[in-house]
């Protein structure tokens, strides 16, 4: 009894493999969040962050039909106002951090991805579908809202602002091919196997295939630096470099290229 209570109540399920940290989304059939779950994710979040045998992050659904379809509608129609504000605030905040955290997170579209699910892909930083896994959209105009987590700025930057609107005031889900040429998605993997293949391409980011230090200072500069003025985010991008320049990869990169071996990288 008490295994399956815990295992009821662990809406994201957390485990590392080979360096890679897979978060999975786990409120089946449409694996929508709560409160709790954005909790969860958030104690996830910062587990990978401060795991020093963690590089990336890879963030999916559960089952083989959503990746995830958005916030719980039955919870939000259940509480007053007051509550919905702060649990925006509190899912913006969550999503920023997945955002922030200087480790490569990718995430892994395994079915529909709609509403809030979309919201939560698009603070990945590179976002791989599976062919034929279903629609994308943010359809919250239907239900007489916007995307609230996050979703009119992070959709805008990616997409344009023009067809954002377009999009959200339609309300209008799209397939994952249609993602990809509007740049939502960055590639679509065949349906077999899967998750196999998002670990493998996952893994190419970990040592010693790759500086994983640097990779994710690259994603601090590039996430940070588009919001601030163009000096500033130099000024960041030097700060990081420097930080780089201490690290043991930097050396054995600099050493490897002068002696025409191949790197081993070890992510410190």
């Amino acid at each position: 009894m008490c295994s399956q209570t815990a295992e009821k109540t662990e809406l994201v399920r957390y485990h590392v493999d080979g360096g890679v940290a897979v978060f999975t989304l786990n409120d089946p059939p449409a694996n929508t969040y709560t409160h709790e779950m954005m909790r969860q994710l958030d104690e996830c979040i910062l587990k990978a962050r401060f795991d020093p045998s963690v590089h990336v992050i890879v963030l999916t659904g559960h089952g083989d039909k959503f990746f995830c379809a958005g916030a719980n509608i039955k919870m939000l129609s259940e509480v007053d106002p007051t509550f919905k504000y702060y649990f925006c605030l509190h899912a913006n905040e969550t999503l920023n951090r997945l955002e922030q955290t200087p480790k490569l997170v990718i995430g892994a579209l395994n079915g529909h991805t709609v509403g809030g699910g979309l919201e939560i892909a698009m603070a990945c930083d590179i976002r791989i579908a599976k062919k034929g896994a279903g629609k994308v959209g943010l359809p919250e105009i239907n239900l007489g809202v916007l995307p609230g987590t996050g979703g009119t700025q992070r959709f805008s930057r990616i997409v344009g602002r023009s067809k954002a609107i377009e999009l959200m005031v339609t309300g209008d889900s799209f397939s994952m091919e249609d993602a990809k040429e509007m740049g939502i998605i960055n590639q679509i993997f065949e349906g077999d196997n899967f998750m196999e293949q998002i670990m493998t391409y996952a893994k190419q980011f970990c040592p010693p295939n790759k500086a994983a230090l640097a990779a994710g200072r690259i994603k601090r500069s590039v996430q940070s630096g588009l919001e601030i003025s163009f000096q500033e985010a130099l000024s960041l991008e030097r700060e990081l470099q420097q930080q780089l320049f201490q690290s043991g990869d930097a050396k054995e990169g600099l050493d490897a290229y002068v002696n025409k071996r191949k790197p081993e990288f070890s992510g410190k």
